[in-house]
């Protein structure tokens, strides 16, 4: 496998004779609805990959919390402050980072993006019935099943592209986490 840079610092990397581009980066965001498996993967890859770990949900401020808890969805207004927060953390944290955060809107991601340089999103995505059932099945999260159809009626899925992954939750964890791991490694490729 070959790869260089192009002028906008995107890696192209080459191998078995495809091209293909794909944005340098420091910050990974797993993101998705509650339920996708964020936290696990993003979590996982950091340790594979000798990175850091910042777990956004334990950024909310105790109103965001409570307001979740109460069955209800957050606001524009919740949500801004707690984003610049969970910037904030990663950006204190040493590459790469894993950032497990639902960054379910595109002016969520830009506002992400404009902060931390190099960012790339893998959007964890999946059955709406797996993801019910996974929210149903644990125990101890503030975020109630009842909020899945306000995220999912949220969530404005990003166009994949070179800072941007789809992965499908469907098939077993362990695989999720390889895939993801493989597109953290080649995007971490050429880097010091």
């Amino acid at each position: 496998m070959s790869s260089a840079f192009d002028r906008k610092g995107v890696l192209i990397v080459a191998d078995d004779g495809e091209t293909a581009e794909l944005a340098v980066a420091r910050f990974f965001v797993f993101m998705g609805v509650s339920g996708a498996g964020k936290s696990t993967v993003a979590k996982a890859v950091a340790d594979v990959l000798g990175g850091s770990f910042v777990e956004a949900d334990e950024l909310h401020p105790v109103e965001n919390v409570e307001t979740m808890r109460a069955g209800l969805p957050l606001t524009d207004d919740h949500r801004w402050p707690w984003l610049a927060r969970v910037c904030e953390e990663a950006l204190a944290r040493a590459p790469p980072v894993m950032v497990s955060c639902s960054a379910l809107k595109q002016s969520y991601r830009s506002f992400i993006a404009s902060r931390l340089p190099g960012v790339v999103f893998v959007h964890l995505t999946g059955p709406d019935e797996l993801i019910r059932h996974r929210m149903a099945s644990r125990s101890g999260h503030f975020m109630p099943v009842s909020l899945l159809d306000s995220q999912l009626a949220v969530l404005e899925p990003p166009e994949e592209g070179p800072a941007c992954h789809r992965l499908s939750i469907g098939g077993a964890q362990t695989d999720t986490i390889a895939q993801a791991v493989s597109i953290c490694r080649r995007h971490l490729a050429g880097q010091d």
